[in-house]
């Protein structure tokens, strides 16, 4: 079954967010398809309200500073959750670390600077991006 037409079922039960893997997952699924389930998530299932029919998309699996430029290109919002276990407790300066890591990452993510430049001046955000190269 599609993801799209599965969500769906979910959203008419009351659900108010649902995994969508991620981008480079860990998993089969690739990144034009997380992203449209992601998108569609976003998308309200009725004409009226227009805000407010829309769910969460959760994004995980092997996540880390290193998608968020391109979860928020394929997404075109900052709409969602971004669980990254192995991105904050992995990181080699600890878990405070790599939740600045992350948060560097969505910054540059946003104002359109890529990682590397953005990582010169912040220095979780380089320690993650050496980390997680492979």
């Amino acid at each position: 079954m599609s993801f799209i037409a599965y969500q769906k079922f979910w959203r008419l039960a009351g659900i108010d967010h649902v995994h969508v893997n991620g981008l480079r997952n860990k998993f089969c699924e690739d990144d034009a398809s997380v992203a449209a389930s992601a998108r569609e998530c976003l998308t309200a299932m009725f004409a009226a309200p227009a805000k407010g029919c829309e769910i969460m998309p959760v994004f995980s699996s092997g996540q880390s500073a290193k998608q968020a430029p391109d979860t928020f290109k394929a997404l075109g919002s900052m709409d969602l959750i971004y669980t990254c276990g192995g991105g904050i407790l992995a990181h080699p300066q600890g878990p405070a670390a790599g939740v600045r890591s992350l948060h560097q990452a969505w910054e540059a993510a946003v104002v359109g600077v890529p990682l590397a430049e953005f990582a010169i001046d912040h220095e979780e955000l380089r320690a993650a991006l050496e980390a997680f190269a492979a």
